[in-house]
């Protein structure tokens, strides 16, 4: 839809022409236009060519999708935008706004959980006419007006939406990471990710998605101080990610709580539900109060007070007060206050684990295809509430365990990740894809590499292969046949490796190594 604004006749007399070629002429509107120019041309638009994993086919890779959206130019000759535009990105070039060339880029540094990504260009002289963006130095103030720049769908040219900052939090960006987030009601839509949010004539984050659904005018800005903690942590070359405690706690307020753990009135903060570790040493045990981080006392809720106007959750200066990994905490245990120092990692294992930008572990033998579970194949369920459903029924650790952190006896959930390939040998069994493997000859599978090391060194001349989980049958093949059977397999369906490398070194090393 193409909107006109007309202009009213009699405003237009009341200034004279004299008055409104001064207005247009005026130092304060050249400087504004020299300003949104400056920005105009530091905004870019990205165009990716992604190869996204396929979690239920792991030797392969879903088909090539291309992608558009934005991104701004930043200090150190780099281009900053969102993580989701470029992870597994084949292909990447940037184009400036009005040129007719683009630019091959490299993914210099990405961050999945925090959803931000670093570009670097092969030729560093478009930087000489693009100049970076200046970022404000604190977040924006509630109601400020923004600008959002970026290409959005629906057109080719630069788009600029205006809207005002609605809220701020500190939120789950994708587990286990957490950040502040700005909600902003400027349009934001597909292709506007990477674009960068002006208030004034400073950047004050980053545009990353919008709420779907019914609702409108809800999109979502990823502040300043978020970008400043990723670019610091990448500066030596590496991305190390943000730590986090992950202790589960439960609020304050219920009357008959405090009154059980015999609080004070004048006690406020979060309840130490269950701990993290449950080891002695470790600083935080069941019931215990926490009432600040640092200096900054915490309330019933678990938030804290920035300022007047601005409320977030605590976890939030867990990123400001770091410091070789623990964090100053004030607790109450058993009426008495105290403070400790509490752990905080960026590392938080569990037995689903996430790709991270690489590819699914695998192994095939004989019709069978093995993998470790990943979250992005249980994510690939959420559509699916009867099969969730039916994998809650039977008790699958996919739903049961997926949280639990690795042990001795399960580094890894090993799933069957596919139905069988088509053979004699899967005659007479169900589909066994989505099973989480249990033993193998009766031997409990710590991971995808033991089951690989387990399968080479037997000499049974049966395999049983048993799941974890309720109503599921036992497999048993011919070992001999089996072994016979799998080159023929993967000739048949087109699978050019047996397993990943690491698990095809550890297939063809030697037996006990």
């Amino acid at each position: 839809m193409i909107i006109i604004k007309r202009i009213r006749f009699a405003g237009f007399c009341s200034l004279g022409i004299f008055g409104v070629v001064a207005a247009l002429g005026s130092p304060a509107r050249a400087a504004d236009t020299a300003q949104a120019s400056t920005i105009e041309n530091s905004v870019v638009k990205v165009f990716a060519t992604l190869r996204y994993p396929d979690p239920f086919k792991p030797w392969t890779k879903q088909a090539p999708s291309e992608v558009t959206a934005s991104g701004v130019v930043i200090e150190g000759r780099r281009i900053l935008t969102n993580a989701h535009v470029v992870l597994y990105a084949s292909q990447v070039q940037i184009q400036a706004n009005a040129a007719g060339d683009k630019v091959s880029a490299t993914v210099l540094a990405v961050a999945p959980g925090i959803d931000l990504a670093v570009l670097q260009l092969d030729d560093a002289s478009f930087f000489d006419t693009h100049p970076p963006v200046v970022r404000a130095a604190k977040l924006p103030q509630i109601k400020d007006a923004i600008l959002a720049y970026g290409f959005p769908t629906g057109g080719n040219s630069l788009s600029i939406t205006k809207g005002i900052v609605s809220r701020i939090e500190f939120v789950a960006y994708n587990f286990p990471v957490s950040g502040l987030r700005i909600q902003v009601d400027a349009a934001i839509n597909p292709g506007n990710s990477g674009g960068p949010a002006i208030a004034g004539d400073k950047m004050i984050g980053l545009a990353f998605s919008k709420l779907g659904g019914d609702t409108q005018n809800i999109g979502y800005i990823i502040p300043n101080e978020e970008v400043e903690l990723f670019l610091k942590d990448i500066a030596d070359g590496r991305y190390d990610g943000k730590p986090a405690m992950y202790d589960e706690l439960q609020t304050l307020e219920n009357p008959a709580l405090r009154d059980f753990l015999k609080l004070d009135k004048s006690v406020e903060g979060m309840v130490v539900h269950r701990p993290d570790k449950s080891d002695a040493s470790y600083p935080l045990k069941e019931w215990d109060v926490l009432t600040r981080i640092g200096d900054t006392p915490i309330d019933n809720q678990g938030m804290i007070k920035l300022d007047k106007d601005l409320r977030v959750s605590f976890p939030y200066m867990i990123q400001r007060l770091a410091n070789n990994g623990k964090v100053p905490m004030t607790l109450v245990r058993a009426g008495k206050s105290m403070q400790v120092q509490l752990p905080v990692s960026a590392e938080h294992p569990t037995l689903v684990t996430d790709l991270r930008g690489g590819y699914p572990s695998y192994f095939i033998y004989g019709p069978m295809v093995f993998s470790t579970a990943t979250w992005q194949l249980v994510s690939s369920f959420e559509g699916h509430a009867g099969l969730l459903r039916m994998l809650g029924a039977v008790k699958s650790p996919l739903i049961t365990r997926a949280l639990d952190a690795p042990d001795a006896d399960t580094e890894e959930l090993v799933v069957v990740s596919s139905p069988f390939f088509p053979h004699k040998l899967a005659n007479g069994y169900s589909n066994p894809a989505g099973s989480v493997v249990y033993s193998v000859n009766g031997t409990r599978i710590r991971s995808l590499k033991h089951l690989v090391a387990l399968l080479r060194d037997l000499k049974d001349p049966f395999v049983t292969i048993e799941f974890d989980q309720k109503g599921n049958e036992a497999l048993v093949f011919s070992r001999t046949a089996i072994l016979a059977a799998t080159d023929d397999i993967l000739t048949d369906n087109g699978v050019r490796a047996q397993g990943s490398p690491a698990e095809l070194a550890i297939w063809q090393g030697k037996a006990g190594k």
